[in-house]
Protein backbone atom coordinates (compact mmCIF):
# COMPACT_ATOMS: atom_id res chain seq x y z
CA UNK A 1 0.00 0.00 0.00
CA UNK A 2 1.47 3.09 -0.94
CA UNK A 3 1.80 5.94 1.76
CA UNK A 4 -1.10 8.90 1.47
CA UNK A 5 -0.56 12.34 0.27
CA UNK A 6 -1.99 15.08 2.16
CA UNK A 7 -4.17 17.45 0.11
CA UNK A 8 -2.04 19.91 -2.02
CA UNK A 9 0.88 18.71 -0.26
CA UNK A 10 4.19 16.70 -2.22
CA UNK A 11 3.84 12.95 -3.00
CA UNK A 12 5.80 11.17 -0.07
CA UNK A 13 9.59 10.91 -0.98
CA UNK A 14 12.86 10.03 0.87
CA UNK A 15 14.91 13.18 1.03
CA UNK A 16 18.59 13.27 -0.67
CA UNK A 17 19.85 16.69 -1.02
CA UNK A 18 18.69 17.76 -4.55
CA UNK A 19 16.64 14.72 -5.25
CA UNK A 20 13.63 12.67 -4.12
CA UNK A 21 13.44 8.98 -3.48
CA UNK A 22 10.29 7.83 -4.94
CA UNK A 23 9.96 3.93 -5.05
CA UNK A 24 6.90 2.03 -6.84
CA UNK A 25 4.27 0.86 -4.26
CA UNK A 26 5.80 2.91 -1.73
CA UNK A 27 5.72 5.96 -2.51
CA UNK A 28 3.40 5.75 -5.02
CA UNK A 29 0.28 3.24 -6.41
CA UNK A 30 1.09 1.04 -9.52
CA UNK A 31 -1.32 2.60 -12.38
CA UNK A 32 -3.10 0.14 -14.60
CA UNK A 33 -3.28 2.38 -17.66
CA UNK A 34 0.60 3.17 -17.48
CA UNK A 35 1.46 0.19 -17.01
CA UNK A 36 -0.99 -1.69 -20.35
CA UNK A 37 0.24 1.50 -22.85
CA UNK A 38 4.19 0.16 -21.67
CA UNK A 39 3.73 -3.05 -22.81
CA UNK A 40 3.06 -1.78 -26.52
CA UNK A 41 4.73 1.66 -26.15
CA UNK A 42 7.91 -0.39 -25.78
CA UNK A 43 8.40 -0.74 -29.28
CA UNK A 44 9.53 3.03 -29.43
CA UNK A 45 12.29 1.79 -26.67
CA UNK A 46 13.20 -1.23 -29.30
CA UNK A 47 13.27 1.60 -32.41
CA UNK A 48 16.52 2.64 -30.98
CA UNK A 49 17.91 -1.09 -32.62
CA UNK A 50 17.56 -0.38 -36.10
CA UNK A 51 19.36 3.01 -35.24
CA UNK A 52 21.92 1.44 -33.64
CA UNK A 53 22.72 -1.77 -35.69
CA UNK A 54 22.71 0.54 -38.96
CA UNK A 55 24.80 3.49 -37.75
CA UNK A 56 27.22 1.39 -35.36
CA UNK A 57 27.17 -2.01 -37.51
CA UNK A 58 26.54 -4.02 -34.73
CA UNK A 59 24.53 -7.52 -34.32
CA UNK A 60 21.18 -7.51 -33.27
CA UNK A 61 20.93 -9.00 -29.90
CA UNK A 62 23.91 -6.71 -29.07
CA UNK A 63 21.85 -3.92 -29.61
CA UNK A 64 18.85 -5.49 -27.73
CA UNK A 65 20.77 -5.33 -25.04
CA UNK A 66 21.77 -1.50 -25.08
CA UNK A 67 18.34 -0.88 -25.32
CA UNK A 68 17.56 -2.92 -22.27
CA UNK A 69 20.28 -1.00 -20.38
CA UNK A 70 18.71 2.38 -21.42
CA UNK A 71 15.62 0.44 -20.12
CA UNK A 72 17.14 0.36 -16.50
CA UNK A 73 18.16 4.05 -16.73
CA UNK A 74 15.61 6.09 -17.70
CA UNK A 75 13.73 4.55 -14.31
CA UNK A 76 16.25 7.22 -12.83
CA UNK A 77 14.28 10.14 -13.24
CA UNK A 78 10.98 8.92 -11.52
CA UNK A 79 13.81 7.32 -8.78
CA UNK A 80 15.18 10.82 -7.74
CA UNK A 81 11.83 13.23 -8.32
CA UNK A 82 11.92 14.30 -11.82
CA UNK A 83 8.19 13.99 -12.64
CA UNK A 84 8.35 13.88 -16.65
CA UNK A 85 8.65 10.82 -18.73
CA UNK A 86 12.29 10.78 -20.02
CA UNK A 87 13.33 9.57 -23.68
CA UNK A 88 15.77 10.50 -26.44
CA UNK A 89 16.85 13.76 -27.70
CA UNK A 90 14.95 12.75 -30.61
CA UNK A 91 14.91 15.46 -32.48
CA UNK A 92 18.72 15.19 -32.70
CA UNK A 93 18.63 11.86 -33.64
CA UNK A 94 19.30 12.76 -37.66
CA UNK A 95 22.19 15.59 -37.01
CA UNK A 96 24.02 12.87 -34.55
CA UNK A 97 23.58 10.19 -37.45
CA UNK A 98 24.70 12.44 -40.11
CA UNK A 99 27.72 13.78 -38.09
CA UNK A 100 28.48 10.04 -37.11
CA UNK A 101 28.72 9.03 -40.54
CA UNK A 102 31.57 10.96 -41.20
CA UNK A 103 33.75 8.52 -38.98
CA UNK A 104 34.25 5.32 -40.81
CA UNK A 105 32.05 2.51 -39.49
CA UNK A 106 34.22 0.84 -36.49
CA UNK A 107 36.61 2.02 -33.97
CA UNK A 108 36.86 5.29 -35.02
CA UNK A 109 32.77 6.26 -35.40
CA UNK A 110 32.62 4.57 -31.81
CA UNK A 111 34.72 6.72 -30.78
CA UNK A 112 33.30 9.88 -32.15
CA UNK A 113 29.71 8.98 -30.29
CA UNK A 114 31.61 7.95 -27.11
CA UNK A 115 33.16 12.11 -27.14
CA UNK A 116 30.07 12.89 -28.25
CA UNK A 117 28.02 11.28 -25.55
CA UNK A 118 30.77 11.99 -22.98
CA UNK A 119 30.61 15.95 -23.72
CA UNK A 120 26.88 16.28 -23.86
CA UNK A 121 26.96 14.52 -20.23
CA UNK A 122 29.24 17.19 -18.97
CA UNK A 123 27.20 20.20 -20.19
CA UNK A 124 24.12 18.74 -18.62
CA UNK A 125 26.07 17.93 -15.69
CA UNK A 126 27.28 21.56 -15.34
CA UNK A 127 23.89 23.15 -16.10
CA UNK A 128 22.57 21.23 -13.51
CA UNK A 129 25.28 21.87 -10.80
CA UNK A 130 25.62 25.33 -11.25
CA UNK A 131 22.44 25.72 -11.23
CA UNK A 132 22.38 27.68 -14.51
CA UNK A 133 19.63 25.61 -16.22
CA UNK A 134 17.00 26.76 -13.78
CA UNK A 135 18.08 30.40 -14.63
CA UNK A 136 18.49 30.15 -18.23
CA UNK A 137 14.93 28.96 -18.09
CA UNK A 138 13.59 32.16 -16.69
CA UNK A 139 15.71 34.40 -18.24
CA UNK A 140 15.26 33.41 -22.04
CA UNK A 141 12.75 35.76 -23.70
CA UNK A 142 9.69 33.58 -24.58
CA UNK A 143 9.92 34.35 -28.20
CA UNK A 144 12.91 32.26 -28.25
CA UNK A 145 12.02 29.48 -25.70
CA UNK A 146 9.18 29.00 -28.67
CA UNK A 147 11.10 28.90 -31.53
CA UNK A 148 13.31 26.20 -30.19
CA UNK A 149 10.06 24.28 -29.52
CA UNK A 150 8.40 25.04 -33.14
CA UNK A 151 11.79 23.93 -34.52
CA UNK A 152 11.73 20.94 -32.42
CA UNK A 153 8.30 20.23 -34.10
CA UNK A 154 8.94 21.07 -37.17
CA UNK A 155 11.98 19.23 -37.33
CA UNK A 156 10.08 15.86 -36.13
CA UNK A 157 7.42 16.45 -38.41
CA UNK A 158 9.04 17.35 -41.63
CA UNK A 159 11.44 14.12 -41.01
CA UNK A 160 8.88 12.04 -41.39
CA UNK A 161 7.42 13.32 -43.77
CA UNK A 162 9.98 14.36 -46.38
CA UNK A 163 11.25 12.22 -49.15
CA UNK A 164 12.82 8.95 -47.99
CA UNK A 165 10.66 9.60 -44.53
CA UNK A 166 8.78 6.69 -42.78
CA UNK A 167 5.38 7.96 -44.12
CA UNK A 168 6.65 7.46 -47.74
CA UNK A 169 7.32 4.05 -46.66
CA UNK A 170 4.14 3.02 -44.97
CA UNK A 171 1.55 5.76 -45.40
CA UNK A 172 -1.37 3.44 -44.78
CA UNK A 173 0.15 3.01 -40.68
CA UNK A 174 1.60 6.11 -40.46
CA UNK A 175 -1.73 8.25 -41.11
CA UNK A 176 -4.30 6.11 -39.66
CA UNK A 177 -1.99 5.90 -36.56
CA UNK A 178 -0.96 9.06 -36.58
CA UNK A 179 -4.76 10.39 -36.98
CA UNK A 180 -6.03 8.78 -34.42
CA UNK A 181 -3.53 9.67 -31.57
CA UNK A 182 -3.80 12.87 -31.92
CA UNK A 183 -8.30 12.73 -32.12
CA UNK A 184 -7.71 10.52 -28.71
CA UNK A 185 -4.81 12.84 -27.17
CA UNK A 186 -6.52 16.28 -28.13
CA UNK A 187 -9.75 16.06 -29.45
CA UNK A 188 -12.00 18.75 -27.95
CA UNK A 189 -14.56 15.88 -29.61
CA UNK A 190 -13.56 13.22 -28.00
CA UNK A 191 -12.95 14.80 -24.83
CA UNK A 192 -16.97 15.23 -24.80
CA UNK A 193 -17.71 11.52 -26.34
CA UNK A 194 -15.57 10.20 -23.38
CA UNK A 195 -18.01 12.13 -21.06
CA UNK A 196 -20.75 9.79 -22.38
CA UNK A 197 -19.46 6.90 -22.60
CA UNK A 198 -17.78 4.59 -19.69
CA UNK A 199 -16.19 2.29 -23.00
CA UNK A 200 -14.77 5.64 -24.14
CA UNK A 201 -13.18 7.06 -21.65
CA UNK A 202 -11.53 3.61 -20.12
CA UNK A 203 -9.77 3.46 -23.89
CA UNK A 204 -8.92 7.23 -23.37
CA UNK A 205 -6.95 6.56 -20.28
CA UNK A 206 -4.42 4.42 -22.50
CA UNK A 207 -3.24 7.31 -24.53
CA UNK A 208 -1.01 6.27 -27.30
CA UNK A 209 -1.72 2.73 -26.70
CA UNK A 210 -4.73 2.57 -29.29
CA UNK A 211 -2.50 4.14 -31.57
CA UNK A 212 -0.21 1.43 -31.20
CA UNK A 213 -2.67 -1.39 -31.76
CA UNK A 214 -3.95 -0.24 -34.92
CA UNK A 215 -0.51 -0.18 -36.53
CA UNK A 216 0.04 -3.74 -35.28
CA UNK A 217 -3.87 -4.48 -37.57
CA UNK A 218 -3.11 -1.94 -40.43
CA UNK A 219 0.65 -2.84 -41.13
CA UNK A 220 0.02 -6.47 -41.94
CA UNK A 221 -2.99 -6.03 -43.47
CA UNK A 222 -2.23 -3.23 -45.39
CA UNK A 223 1.01 -5.33 -46.61
CA UNK A 224 2.99 -2.37 -45.29
CA UNK A 225 4.31 -3.99 -42.70
CA UNK A 226 5.07 -8.10 -42.00
CA UNK A 227 3.09 -9.93 -39.11
CA UNK A 228 4.41 -10.19 -35.92
CA UNK A 229 5.98 -12.94 -34.52
CA UNK A 230 5.34 -14.21 -31.24
CA UNK A 231 8.19 -16.13 -29.94
CA UNK A 232 8.17 -18.56 -26.74
CA UNK A 233 10.63 -20.66 -24.92
CA UNK A 234 13.13 -17.74 -23.54
CA UNK A 235 11.27 -15.07 -21.46
CA UNK A 236 13.79 -12.91 -20.61
CA UNK A 237 17.06 -11.11 -22.38
CA UNK A 238 19.90 -11.06 -20.15
CA UNK A 239 22.00 -8.03 -21.87
CA UNK A 240 25.17 -9.44 -22.94
CA UNK A 241 26.91 -6.73 -20.92
CA UNK A 242 30.87 -8.47 -21.49
CA UNK A 243 30.35 -8.53 -25.26
CA UNK A 244 29.09 -4.52 -25.75
CA UNK A 245 31.90 -3.80 -23.15
CA UNK A 246 34.52 -5.56 -25.26
CA UNK A 247 32.61 -3.69 -28.37
CA UNK A 248 31.89 -0.15 -27.71
CA UNK A 249 33.02 0.68 -24.42
CA UNK A 250 35.94 3.04 -24.24
CA UNK A 251 37.75 1.19 -21.50
CA UNK A 252 38.44 -1.70 -24.18
CA UNK A 253 38.64 -0.04 -27.57
CA UNK A 254 40.20 3.37 -26.02
CA UNK A 255 39.07 6.32 -25.69
CA UNK A 256 38.93 9.05 -27.72
CA UNK A 257 41.63 11.28 -28.78
CA UNK A 258 41.69 15.29 -27.48
CA UNK A 259 41.09 15.89 -31.31
CA UNK A 260 38.19 13.75 -31.44
CA UNK A 261 36.87 15.50 -28.16
CA UNK A 262 37.68 19.03 -29.57
CA UNK A 263 35.55 18.14 -33.29
CA UNK A 264 32.33 16.99 -31.57
CA UNK A 265 31.89 20.50 -29.49
CA UNK A 266 30.01 21.87 -31.68
CA UNK A 267 27.76 19.18 -32.39
CA UNK A 268 27.28 18.48 -28.49
CA UNK A 269 26.34 22.48 -28.02
CA UNK A 270 23.79 21.68 -30.91
CA UNK A 271 22.36 18.67 -29.09
CA UNK A 272 22.05 20.48 -25.67
CA UNK A 273 19.94 23.12 -27.65
CA UNK A 274 17.97 20.88 -28.47
CA UNK A 275 17.28 18.53 -25.48
CA UNK A 276 17.17 22.57 -23.74
CA UNK A 277 13.57 22.63 -25.38
CA UNK A 278 12.84 19.59 -23.54
CA UNK A 279 13.21 21.46 -20.15
CA UNK A 280 11.08 24.19 -21.69
CA UNK A 281 8.45 21.87 -22.08
CA UNK A 282 8.74 19.63 -19.25
CA UNK A 283 7.58 23.00 -17.29
CA UNK A 284 5.15 23.56 -19.32
CA UNK A 285 3.45 20.71 -19.17
CA UNK A 286 3.94 20.28 -15.40
CA UNK A 287 2.47 23.86 -15.42
CA UNK A 288 -0.31 22.90 -17.34
CA UNK A 289 -0.93 20.39 -15.09
CA UNK A 290 -0.26 22.12 -11.66
CA UNK A 291 -3.35 24.33 -12.67
CA UNK A 292 -5.71 21.43 -13.44
CA UNK A 293 -5.02 19.13 -10.34
CA UNK A 294 -4.32 21.55 -7.06
CA UNK A 295 -4.65 18.83 -4.63
CA UNK A 296 -0.75 17.44 -5.69
CA UNK A 297 2.37 20.10 -5.33
CA UNK A 298 4.36 18.94 -8.43
CA UNK A 299 8.08 19.90 -8.01
CA UNK A 300 9.72 20.68 -11.59
CA UNK A 301 13.38 20.95 -10.74
CA UNK A 302 15.77 21.96 -14.38
CA UNK A 303 18.64 21.78 -12.52
CA UNK A 304 17.58 18.13 -11.15
CA UNK A 305 16.30 16.94 -14.50
CA UNK A 306 19.89 17.97 -16.37
CA UNK A 307 21.91 16.00 -13.47
CA UNK A 308 20.08 13.09 -13.88
CA UNK A 309 19.86 13.52 -17.73
CA UNK A 310 24.31 13.60 -16.96
CA UNK A 311 24.62 10.61 -15.32
CA UNK A 312 22.48 8.74 -17.62
CA UNK A 313 24.85 9.77 -20.92
CA UNK A 314 28.26 9.61 -18.88
CA UNK A 315 27.16 5.79 -18.02
CA UNK A 316 26.51 4.78 -21.31
CA UNK A 317 28.91 6.65 -23.09
CA UNK A 318 31.58 4.81 -20.77
CA UNK A 319 29.51 1.53 -21.27
CA UNK A 320 27.51 1.42 -24.21
CA UNK A 321 27.07 4.35 -26.03
CA UNK A 322 23.70 5.33 -27.78
CA UNK A 323 22.81 7.30 -30.78
CA UNK A 324 20.03 8.55 -29.84
CA UNK A 325 21.19 9.74 -26.69
CA UNK A 326 19.48 10.31 -23.43
CA UNK A 327 17.52 13.12 -23.36
CA UNK A 328 14.97 14.38 -20.40
CA UNK A 329 11.65 14.15 -21.92
CA UNK A 330 9.57 11.70 -23.71
CA UNK A 331 7.12 14.75 -24.69
CA UNK A 332 4.54 12.33 -26.54
CA UNK A 333 4.02 10.30 -23.31
CA UNK A 334 4.38 12.73 -20.99
CA UNK A 335 1.22 14.59 -22.36
CA UNK A 336 -0.84 11.40 -22.66
CA UNK A 337 -0.14 11.21 -18.65
CA UNK A 338 -0.53 14.54 -18.30
CA UNK A 339 -4.16 14.28 -19.93
CA UNK A 340 -4.94 11.53 -17.78
CA UNK A 341 -4.01 13.53 -14.45
CA UNK A 342 -5.87 16.26 -15.03
CA UNK A 343 -9.09 13.88 -15.00
CA UNK A 344 -8.20 13.50 -10.93
CA UNK A 345 -7.18 12.07 -8.13
CA UNK A 346 -9.70 9.14 -8.75
CA UNK A 347 -8.05 8.28 -12.55
CA UNK A 348 -4.07 8.72 -11.26
CA UNK A 349 -3.11 9.61 -7.69
CA UNK A 350 -0.35 11.53 -8.53
CA UNK A 351 2.08 12.29 -11.89
CA UNK A 352 4.49 10.03 -10.32
CA UNK A 353 1.95 7.04 -10.10
CA UNK A 354 1.90 7.60 -14.39
CA UNK A 355 5.49 8.39 -15.32
CA UNK A 356 7.02 5.77 -12.53
CA UNK A 357 4.44 3.00 -13.59
CA UNK A 358 5.18 3.67 -17.43
CA UNK A 359 8.85 3.63 -17.37
CA UNK A 360 9.67 0.49 -14.83
CA UNK A 361 7.23 -1.21 -17.17
CA UNK A 362 8.76 -0.42 -20.36
CA UNK A 363 12.05 -1.71 -18.77
CA UNK A 364 10.26 -5.21 -17.90
CA UNK A 365 8.52 -5.22 -21.76
CA UNK A 366 11.71 -4.59 -23.56
CA UNK A 367 14.01 -7.11 -21.73
CA UNK A 368 10.72 -10.16 -22.34
CA UNK A 369 11.33 -12.16 -25.80
CA UNK A 370 7.33 -12.34 -26.68
CA UNK A 371 7.09 -8.84 -26.17
CA UNK A 372 10.15 -7.78 -28.54
CA UNK A 373 9.58 -10.55 -30.53
CA UNK A 374 5.98 -9.36 -31.13
CA UNK A 375 6.56 -5.60 -31.25
CA UNK A 376 9.16 -5.77 -33.76
CA UNK A 377 7.93 -5.72 -36.94
CA UNK A 378 5.84 -2.74 -36.43
CA UNK A 379 9.14 -0.99 -34.83
CA UNK A 380 9.54 2.24 -37.62
CA UNK A 381 5.97 2.99 -37.53
CA UNK A 382 6.04 2.87 -33.59
CA UNK A 383 8.92 5.77 -33.74
CA UNK A 384 7.04 7.58 -36.73
CA UNK A 385 4.06 8.02 -34.51
CA UNK A 386 5.71 8.97 -31.27
CA UNK A 387 7.79 11.41 -33.19
CA UNK A 388 4.65 12.92 -35.00
CA UNK A 389 2.52 13.19 -31.35
CA UNK A 390 5.99 14.83 -30.24
CA UNK A 391 5.82 17.50 -33.22
CA UNK A 392 2.15 18.34 -32.09
CA UNK A 393 2.99 18.77 -28.42
CA UNK A 394 6.24 20.97 -29.28
CA UNK A 395 4.07 23.29 -31.68
CA UNK A 396 1.18 23.22 -28.83
CA UNK A 397 3.67 24.47 -25.98
CA UNK A 398 5.30 26.75 -28.49
CA UNK A 399 2.66 28.73 -29.54
CA UNK A 400 0.92 28.96 -26.09
CA UNK A 401 3.92 30.77 -25.25
CA UNK A 402 4.07 33.63 -26.92
CA UNK A 403 1.69 36.84 -26.86
CA UNK A 404 2.88 39.63 -29.67
CA UNK A 405 3.03 39.81 -33.01
CA UNK A 406 6.64 40.26 -32.73
CA UNK A 407 7.24 37.37 -30.60
CA UNK A 408 4.90 35.31 -33.38
CA UNK A 409 7.31 36.70 -35.80
CA UNK A 410 10.93 36.32 -34.47
CA UNK A 411 9.50 32.33 -32.57
CA UNK A 412 8.41 31.41 -36.38
CA UNK A 413 11.35 32.83 -38.18
CA UNK A 414 14.05 30.76 -35.88
CA UNK A 415 12.00 27.82 -35.76
CA UNK A 416 11.89 27.56 -39.88
CA UNK A 417 15.28 28.27 -39.84
CA UNK A 418 16.23 25.94 -36.79
CA UNK A 419 14.51 22.89 -38.90
CA UNK A 420 16.12 23.37 -42.58
CA UNK A 421 19.67 24.45 -41.11
CA UNK A 422 19.91 23.16 -37.87
CA UNK A 423 19.79 24.11 -34.05
CA UNK A 424 22.88 26.47 -33.69
CA UNK A 425 22.02 28.41 -36.78
CA UNK A 426 18.37 28.94 -35.55
CA UNK A 427 19.50 29.78 -31.87
CA UNK A 428 22.03 32.41 -32.76
CA UNK A 429 19.47 34.09 -35.88
CA UNK A 430 16.58 34.13 -33.34
CA UNK A 431 19.19 36.03 -30.63
CA UNK A 432 20.02 38.26 -32.89
CA UNK A 433 16.63 39.28 -34.34
CA UNK A 434 15.38 39.19 -31.54
CA UNK A 435 18.09 42.29 -30.11
CA UNK A 436 17.36 44.15 -33.18
CA UNK A 437 13.62 44.60 -32.80
CA UNK A 438 13.24 44.56 -29.36
CA UNK A 439 15.97 46.74 -28.19
CA UNK A 440 17.92 43.67 -25.55
CA UNK A 441 17.62 40.13 -24.84
CA UNK A 442 15.18 40.81 -21.89
CA UNK A 443 11.58 39.38 -22.14
CA UNK A 444 9.32 42.48 -22.42
CA UNK A 445 5.69 43.27 -20.36
CA UNK A 446 3.18 41.92 -22.48
CA UNK A 447 1.71 44.32 -24.58
CA UNK A 448 -1.90 44.79 -26.05
CA UNK A 449 -1.98 44.15 -29.56
CA UNK A 450 -3.77 47.37 -29.30
CA UNK A 451 -1.00 48.79 -27.68
CA UNK A 452 1.43 47.41 -30.91
CA UNK A 453 -1.07 48.80 -33.17
CA UNK A 454 -0.39 51.94 -31.86
CA UNK A 455 3.52 51.81 -31.57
Amino acid sequence: MALKRKDGAEQPYIPAGIFKIRIPFIHYRWEISECLQAILMCATCLGAIPILEQILGIPYEIAWSMVIINGLLYNLHSLLGDPVVPGWITPAVPLVSAFLTQSQQGPERVKALIALQLVVGLIFLIMGISGMAGKIIGLIPNAIKSGILLGAGFSAIMGEFQDGGRFGKYPITVGIGALLAYFMLFSLLFRKMKDNSKLLHVIGNFGMLPAIIIAVIIGPVSGELPAPNLVLGSIIKVPEIGQIIHTLSPFSIGFPTLSTFISVIPTAIAVYIIAFGDFVSSEELIREADQVRQDEKVDFNANRSNIISAIRNLIEGLVCPYVVLSGPLWAAVTAAVSERYKEGRESMDSLFGGIGTFRWMTFICVALVPVASFVQPILPAALSLTLIVQGYVCCKIGLGMIKTDMERGIAGVMAAILAIKGASWGLIIGIVVYILLNGSFKNPATTTESSEEKA
